[in-house]
């Protein structure tokens, strides 16, 4: 199906914005196609504050409007206890919000940025969206990634090169209760090292101890900054641990 299609056949489009470049580009497409469009970003625990900058700035740029609206995900013992259906607990919950608050405006279908690269056999998140009908465009529209950055960079978006970004959650290890705590630490360490200059990286929580996860162009850097990653993560981690293996830049 071509894009044009999809909302010619669907022009009362919620989006689900992320902060990211795939729902950014499906929140252009929908703005260029759909006869009536608003952006939902849906603030949490498990979102850091550039996230959130990043969507209040796309949809600045794209002229769209935008809600920004609340999950309280820490209240919810399913998301918490942080079994291997933690993200279908979760996306369940945000997308309940996001369904109803566009129901409520009188949008009759709600978008999110899946695309055509994503594999989705193990994603129990995309059960939830299955559950209330969300749509993916990009999917159904054969957009991969490359695609997408290709056409956030002709239309100027600040998030084109933006690398992929997994919510805080993801950080805290299967079977262990994520906690404010855990999370206030992971994003204070993401943060400072963000700060630094790395873009593509994870800092994952493994008993008491932090894993660093690099991108293949940001080794150099880590040697670089060494001592200061130390000092910086010292009061949050018993240990600092790096991970050899490459970050797919995706």
């Amino acid at each position: 199906m071509d894009i044009r299609e999809f909302f010619k056949l669907n022009g009362n489009a919620a989006v689900a914005l992320s902060g990211g470049v795939d729902s950014a580009v499906l929140l252009y497409f929908a703005k260029q196609y759909a006869d009536r469009v608003k952006a939902y970003y849906v603030d949490s625990a498990f979102t850091p504050r550039f996230e959130y900058e990043d969507a209040l700035k796309i949809a600045e740029t794209l002229g769209a409007e935008i809600e920004v609206l609340s999950a309280d995900v820490l209240s919810d013992s399913e998301v918490t206890a942080n079994t291997a259906q933690r993200c279908y607990y979760c996306k369940k919950r945000i997308f309940k919000i996001i369904c109803d608050a566009a129901g409520k405006d009188g949008f009759d279908c709600v978008l999110d940025g899946t695309n055509a690269s994503d594999d989705t056999s193990d994603r129990p998140g995309v059960r939830a969206l299955a559950e209330f009908g969300v749509r993916s465009p990009l999917r159904e529209c054969a957009y991969k990634k490359r695609d997408i950055r290709e056409i956030a960079r002709k239309i100027g978006l600040h998030v084109s090169d933006k690398p992929s970004y997994a919510c805080l959650a993801t950080r805290i290890p299967t079977g262990t209760r994520i906690t404010a705590e855990l999370l206030s630490k992971t994003e204070a360490a993401e943060n400072g090292l963000r700060e630094m200059g790395f873009e593509n990286f994870r800092v994952r929580y493994l008993s008491g101890s932090a894993k660093l996860e690099f991108g293949k162009k940001e080794f150099d850097l880590f040697s670089q900054n060494r001592n200061k990653i130390i000092t910086l993560l010292s009061p949050y981690y018993d240990n600092v641990y790096l991970d050899l293996r490459e970050r797919n830049d995706e």
